[in-house]
């Protein structure tokens, strides 16, 4: 009875030590805030206030520009986007569609997004665009969706 009971207990350990080291998926909020190359797309979706909303249920798709992507936006537009909260929250709601789109469900044609206009993606076998823009790291996962990194910050024809 002893040894039944001490393998329980070594079992149930075992178990919950297996639990405790596996890492639990983020929201794509999460996951953009967990990236450094996404490090200014974090900053300006806590500034607009988007944090919530990409922590929701979802399911979401973001194209998450680098910030190498945002170091190629003229500085004029940047800081008429970070005086304009409305308009910043456009340009980021412009990346995000609703729905969970892995590469591989990509058609060619246009998406809507959170913000009501239409983004156009295409995919030629592994390649994968965005407006102008190129998928860099595609397909990582989130508890409520999925991030692909792209080359590229894209504006809303409203922004342009």
């Amino acid at each position: 009875m002893l040894k039944r009971h001490f393998m329980f207990v070594l079992t149930a350990v075992a178990v919950l030590a297996g639990c405790a080291s596996a890492p639990s998926p983020v929201s794509v909020a999460g996951t953009v805030a967990a990236r450094p190359q996404l490090s200014t797309l974090n900053s300006l979706i806590v500034k607009a206030g988007l944090t919530d909303t990409l922590q929701g249920t979802g399911p979401f798709t973001v194209f998450a520009p680098t910030n190498e992507a945002f170091a190629k936006v003229p500085a004029k537009t940047m800081e008429a986007l970070a005086s304009d909260p409305a308009k910043l929250k456009a340009v980021l709601t412009y990346h995000v569609i609703s729905g969970k789109l892995m590469v591989a469900d990509i058609k060619n044609g246009n998406s809507k997004t959170l913000n009501g206009a239409n983004l156009a993606l295409s995919r030629a076998g592994d390649f994968v665009t965005v407006e102008d823009a190129l998928v860099q790291t595609p397909d990582i996962a989130a508890s409520n969706g999925v991030v692909h990194v792209v080359d590229g910050v894209l504006l809303p024809p409203a922004s342009r």
